[in-house]
């Protein structure tokens, strides 16, 4: 149940920022920045070796297999599972951006159902949420989509993750191949942080700032 809801609350957290703080596009960058490096550094550290210890030759497979399904993903959401989102005028509901972020935010969910590193994972999944629930809530406010179905997306957005970890649990077939799908998931956090963390600044130029927040990031996750 906590896993439930702090799923949740992370995208409940990332909207209140929104509403209450309204953080500039910098504070966002650092935060987006820290949460990919806090997500990389979980994943080489806690789930490459979980899923590298039983013997499976085929394992590296479906880590490709994950960076290649998180790239089909990035060509409907345009990025935003790493916080490019694009705000255009006239724009219609962004179906592609739901299903696609959905289909993330569900699959993500999965593995904290039998993970052997279920804290390590939760955190990670629910600090990467945070900024992106902030760039998702600052992409509705600034569109001119009603409120009630901007609700709603956010709503659906966040029910999934907790979602993915109630049918990892329920769904036999889910639990069977628990190594495989992390490994898939391995893949999908691959493509998500090192997009965020290895974006080049304007005109190649050295950001300390954003080195810093990666820094700690990284440091947080090792020492968690």
């Amino acid at each position: 149940m906590m896993t439930y809801i702090a799923l949740i609350a992370s995208v409940l957290v990332g909207l209140l920022i929104v509403f209450g703080l309204n953080p500039s596009k910098k504070t966002v960058q650092l935060l987006l920045s820290f949460s990919g490096a806090y997500l990389l550094s979980i994943t080489i550290l806690h789930l490459f070796p979980e899923v590298y210890i039983p013997e499976n030759s085929s394992i590296g497979l479906f880590i490709l297999l994950g960076l290649l399904l998180q790239l089909i993903l990035d060509f409907f959401s345009k990025g935003a599972e790493h916080g490019h989102i694009h705000i255009e005028e006239n724009i219609v509901f962004p179906w592609a951006l739901l299903i696609s972020l959905n289909i993330h935010a569900f699959m993500e969910g999965i593995p904290l159902a039998h993970n052997l590193n279920h804290e390590h994972l939760l955190w990670a999944i629910v600090i990467h949420k945070i900024p992106i629930s902030i760039i998702l809530g600052t992409f509705f406010v600034s569109s001119k989509i009603s409120k009630t179905k901007s609700v709603l997306f956010l709503l659906l957005f966040s029910f999934m993750s907790p979602l993915g970890s109630f049918a990892g649990e329920k769904v036999q077939f889910l639990s069977t191949y628990k190594t495989e799908i992390t490994a898939i998931i391995i893949g999908v956090f691959l493509h998500i942080s090192t997009i965020i963390l290895f974006e080049t600044s304007k005109d190649h130029k050295f950001n300390l700032l954003k080195f810093v927040a990666i820094l700690v990031g990284m440091l947080v996750a090792y020492l968690a």
